[in-house]
């Protein structure tokens, strides 16, 4: 018959410290730290992170752009008009860099006199869109100097009107921090 002395140092009791030796007990209580830890990190960047863009008529636009791609196709054939728009090869954050639109018509002719517009805008964020007017500076060049105040993705939609015409160019740009 074993007997258990319980003047040792091996018995089971709230006073023995020696539970908290136990790799065991170690790695659960690193298990529960850990699992919490992130549970923490989550919910902080959940709360000071901006939640991201979410338009209040989703459905009905979607619903409108589906009927109406077609003819916007269609029509942008038929206008003819080509724009290329540069951008610098580095996109730095508060950094103010001139960005050109060349656009020409259906025979090649630049377009001159037309209302070009540069909007900017920010996917995670719709406080931070802007919209700029470029300047013609030369036969269908026109150009603007633009500086982003915040980094990552940003979607430009560069508009160029002439008369009851419009040719819409997108591009998606990523700014260096």
């Amino acid at each position: 018959m074993t007997t258990i002395d319980a003047s040792s140092d091996n018995r089971i009791s709230q006073s023995n410290k020696r539970a908290f030796r136990n790799p065991w007990v170690l790695g659960g209580l690193a298990l529960i730290g850990t699992v919490l830890a992130v549970n923490i990190t989550m919910i902080t960047l959940a709360i000071t992170t901006n939640p991201g863009l979410v338009s209040q008529d989703y459905y009905e636009r979607g619903r409108y752009n589906e009927r109406h791609y077609v003819q916007r196709v269609a029509e942008r054939s038929a206008l003819g008009w080509t724009a290329n728009l540069e951008v610098p090869a580095s996109i730095q954050r508060g950094a103010t860099q001139t960005y050109r639109v060349v656009v020409v018509d259906r025979v090649g002719e630049p377009l001159r006199g037309a209302a070009v517009a540069l909007n900017a805008f920010r996917p995670s964020d719709a406080k931070a869109d802007f919209s700029l007017r470029l300047e013609e500076v030369g036969a269908g060049i026109y150009q603007v100097p633009v500086e982003f105040q915040l980094k990552g993705i940003w979607d430009l939609l560069i508009e160029v009107k002439q008369d009851d015409q419009t040719l819409e160019l997108p591009r998606r740009i990523t700014v260096q921090g």
